[in-house]
């Protein structure tokens, strides 16, 4: 009887730890940062002088479904998720969308974490085109930017500056079609700390994790 008892109180203490990691929920208690195709990971305290050389998102300026001007000071000081797509992608596109509303939704409210995805064909998707695609899927523009501008500009800013598909290990020319799943969660310093596989819900639930440990990072 008393074996018992301690059993029972043993599956409670687990239960209590169990729900108490599943709170906490994030596999580390601080992300690291990237600067480069490799993906390799660089621990790095968020406020060493190191960081002021380390890799970080150009400067940039294209236009949302609304029409506005959208450049790097719309995310200043702001924690964002970002992917590539396409209005007439009917291949991986429709659940990067489903699992990018996961995100709009976990943070609608919150102020500090925007989401941006970048039409791959900008010459087909217009501002009205991905208006009308923000209207489709339920798209809130005040936090999730549908952006279209210069090819030559989004294909750099995938490869160049989010290395969006170079962690394939890939070479792709400049003129090569830019198309993947991967999310890119980017701090608010415009530094890479997480690639995420869009399709994956398992992969999607930790970004949302990892947000949320990016928020608590001073």
């Amino acid at each position: 009887m008393k074996i018992k008892a301690i059993l029972f109180l043993s599956f409670l203490l687990s239960l209590v730890a169990c729900n108490e990691n599943k709170n906490k929920g994030s596999r580390v208690d601080r992300l690291p940062f990237y600067n480069d195709a490799t993906f390799k990971t660089h621990w790095i305290d968020a406020r060493a002088k190191a960081l002021d050389t380390f890799h970080t998102i150009s400067d940039f300026q294209l236009i949302n479904q609304d029409g506005d001007s959208i450049s790097q000071l719309t995310f200043e000081d702001k924690i964002y998720v970002t992917d590539f797509f396409f209005a007439t992608c009917t291949g991986i596109c429709p659940k990067m969308t489903d699992n990018m509303l996961l995100l709009q939704k976990e943070f609608l409210e919150d102020t500090d974490v925007l989401l941006l995805s970048h039409s791959v064909t900008p010459d087909a998707d217009s501002v009205a085109v991905l208006n009308q695609y923000a209207k489709q899927k339920g798209i809130d523009s005040k936090t999730w930017h549908l952006v279209t501008g210069p090819k030559n500009e989004i294909y750099k800013l995938g490869r160049k500056d989010y290395f969006i598909e170079e962690d394939l290990g890939l070479e792709k020319e400049d003129d090569d079609f830019l198309h993947t799943e991967n999310f890119v969660l980017i701090d608010k310093n415009r530094h890479i700390r997480g690639i995420y596989n869009g399709l994956n819900k398992t992969s999607v639930r930790q970004l949302i994790t990892d947000i949320h440990t990016l928020k608590e990072e001073q």
